[in-house]
């Protein structure tokens, strides 16, 4: 069985697509997105004050997971959901300039980053010649990185608002979060 997205698969009286890329295709969507679109009248401020941090991972539907509507809420995400740097940089706009206080983080069953070990930059050294100055922050405890990732947050001196953080388990089965302990012991 194949699964495919509405940006996939043209439906409605433009389904006649001349073919081309799938970045055509988005394009093409967002023409028709426009036709129907108006301001909703918003700024960037999040009306829940939340910033949401999660996995890059195509089966994680955050909004509709969540019950979120647009404008409710800061989304960060990247591979694995880990609070990297960058992370803490957004979360430091979103909280300074932009009004949130809360944070959730959610990783998820199935994760590629289970799989992956640092030695991913040594293998692309060897393919272009150069290391990446990024670590690949892979784990094997799903639970003791939601861990790691609230502590990071917990410690950041950037940081106005580290009394609301919370981190959950996605289990990509079955649509449900699971909340981490964030004092349990790691594994």
């Amino acid at each position: 069985m194949v699964m495919t997205t509405s940006a996939s698969v043209p439906t409605g009286p433009h389904a006649a697509t001349t073919g081309g890329t799938v970045t055509d295709r988005l394009v093409e969507a967002n023409e028709r997105y426009a036709e129907a679109f108006t301001d909703p009248g918003m700024d960037a401020r999040p009306v829940l004050h939340v910033a949401v941090v999660a996995c890059m991972d195509a089966r994680l539907d955050l909004h509709a997971a969540l019950g979120l509507q647009l404008g409710d809420c800061h989304t960060i995400r990247n591979a694995g959901g880990v609070v990297t740097d960058d992370v803490i940089r957004s979360l430091t706009i979103s909280q300074r300039k932009l009004g949130t206080r809360s944070v959730v983080l959610i990783h998820h069953t199935g994760c590629g980053l289970e799989s992956l070990t640092e030695d991913f930059r040594n293998e692309l050294e060897e393919e272009v010649g150069q290391r990446p100055a990024w670590a690949v922050e892979s784990f094997r405890d799903v639970d003791q990185d939601v861990r790691q990732s609230m502590q990071r947050v917990r410690t950041s001196p950037f940081l106005l608002h580290t009394d609301d953080v919370r981190g959950f388990v996605f289990d990509v089965k079955t649509g449900l979060l699971r909340e981490v302990d964030p004092a349990s012991p790691a594994s």
